[in-house]
């Protein structure tokens, strides 16, 4: 089917916003306390700060929690035409809430977040909420991915949301939004990934309740990776064994250890007829480094455990 600028149907392999919802509950294997902390965050309307590598499964936490709270998920994309990040729903009233997850990164402005005015033929200048406006306006979970990749701006946008005050000023209209109960701002961050010039500021930091994330122990991973792959458990366990000992190559180079979604890839594509040691190179070594004495040491890991 072609679909022009001025078509209004979707393609068949799109999905309206607003109709894009959590159908099923999402896996997760809690490992600690941290959904009684996020249960409880949320009921006491404080903000929630998640800290962890890549792949740990902060985000499929979000998603659960955010699914057992009966929450309605919206993802929110960036608009290149329009240069905004974009997240819309036809009538929120009729809603309880949702949930809007906002990679960010360093394009990423206060006004994309809040909204702005924009000029239309017949109505002259019409103010359009931003995502993160939508979320603090009817209740929902806004939840900034990596938020020490977004711009200076966008974090002091959040320090009134975050404190006593728990409102969002639309400073161009005049006007503020006081969220209702419902409402909860979650960020997230990867601490290896900071720099002297990527670093959230101790004043920004102070402002939530801080949960630490880390790779699961090896009986819940091996549960995860057995899970998500449908492969067996004797290879879940030496893809978990094998990335635990890569992960402990961090201290001699490695930049950041085989996160638990690389242990999923490769058991997928190996139960999918890749041969295991194509499946291995493509998974828990090329994408780690590119250093060729680095993948000998990473090869050597996985011969240990018959995996290559």
């Amino acid at each position: 089917m072609l679909v022009t600028m001025t078509d209004p149907s979707p393609a068949a392999n799109e999905t309206a916003i607003e109709q894009l919802d959590i159908a099923e509950q999402p896996f997760y294997l809690p490992v600690g306390s941290e959904v009684d902390v996020f249960r409880a965050a949320h009921k006491n309307r404080l903000p929630l700060l998640l800290k962890g590598p890549t792949g740990c499964g902060k985000t499929r936490f979000v998603e659960y929690m955010a699914w057992s709270l009966k929450k309605t998920l919206t993802r929110v994309s960036r608009n290149p035409g329009a240069s905004v990040v974009e997240a819309r729903t036809v009538d929120f009233s009729t809603r309880k809430g949702f949930l809007v997850t906002i990679p960010c990164h360093e394009d990423l402005t206060a006004n994309d977040l809040v909204g702005r005015f924009f000029l239309t033929m017949d109505q002259g200048a019409q103010w359009i909420d931003g995502p993160l406006s939508k979320a603090a306006r009817f209740g929902g979970i806004c939840y900034l991915d990596e938020i020490v990749e977004a711009r200076k701006d966008v974090t002091v946008l959040l320090h009134s949301l975050t404190d006593y005050r728990r409102v969002l000023p639309l400073v161009k209209k005049g006007t503020v939004i006081t969220p209702p109960p419902e409402f909860m701002l979650v960020i997230s961050y990867n601490p290896g990934y900071q720099s002297v010039l990527k670093e959230m500021k101790p004043s920004t930091r102070q402002r939530f309740v801080s949960l630490d994330f880390d790779y699961p122990p090896p009986k819940i991973e091996i549960q995860v990776v057995r899970r998500e792959s449908g492969c067996e458990e004797g290879l879940a366990r030496s893809l978990v064994e094998a990335g635990r000992k890569i992960r402990a190559l961090k201290t001699q180079g490695l930049t950041e250890g085989v996160s638990t979604r690389l242990l999923i890839y490769a058991a997928t594509l190996i139960r999918e007829g890749i041969p295991t040691s194509e499946a291995v190179r493509d998974t828990l070594i090329s994408p780690l480094t590119d250093d060729e004495q680095m993948k000998a040491s990473l090869s050597d890991i996985c011969r240990g455990f018959e995996l290559l």
